[in-house]
């Protein structure tokens, strides 16, 4: 069964915020949808897109190789303290293990998934920046918050 991805290239409305070298690339209508709100959202100071490499061990090769998060993002707190955050998008599905049976190659992925962004979370820690993994869960949320 062919799956329908939207992918594209987002071009930034209000350029001085954006920090990236090339204009970002969504690879779904989630990523399409948070370059928009890291775009227009007031607190978001600046951001970019795929911007910062960290090496990790691929636990399924034992190979160390790169991982990519998908945005870098500086914003404004409410009290006031500017907070940078690396945020990976991902759906559930590759975020955690389920309860039942999951294929080896979901199983698979999620390990890979979470060798990732345990290196990214030490990397992170040794700049002073945060890490999160946004899912459909957090992004519906998020969306509901833009509407206001």
């Amino acid at each position: 069964m062919a799956r329908n991805y939207v992918q594209g290239i987002y071009v930034p409305q209000n350029s001085d915020r954006y920090v990236g070298q090339k204009n970002p690339i969504y690879r779904s209508s989630w990523e399409m949808n948070f370059c928009l709100f890291l775009d227009t959202h007031p607190s978001v100071l600046s951001w970019g897109s795929e911007c910062v490499k960290i090496p990790y061990i691929n636990p399924l090769t034992g190979k160390s190789t790169i991982y990519i998060p998908d945005f870098l993002m500086v914003y404004q707190h409410k009290s006031g303290a500017k907070i940078a955050d690396l945020v990976e998008i991902k759906p559930m599905a590759q975020a955690q293990m389920r309860e039942g049976k999951m294929q080896p190659h979901e199983q698979a992925t999620v390990l890979k998934n979470h060798a990732k962004w345990k290196s990214a979370m030490k990397w992170c820690k040794n700049f002073g920046l945060n890490f999160r993994v946004l899912t459909e869960l957090d992004l519906m949320h998020l969306g509901g918050q833009r509407r206001r």
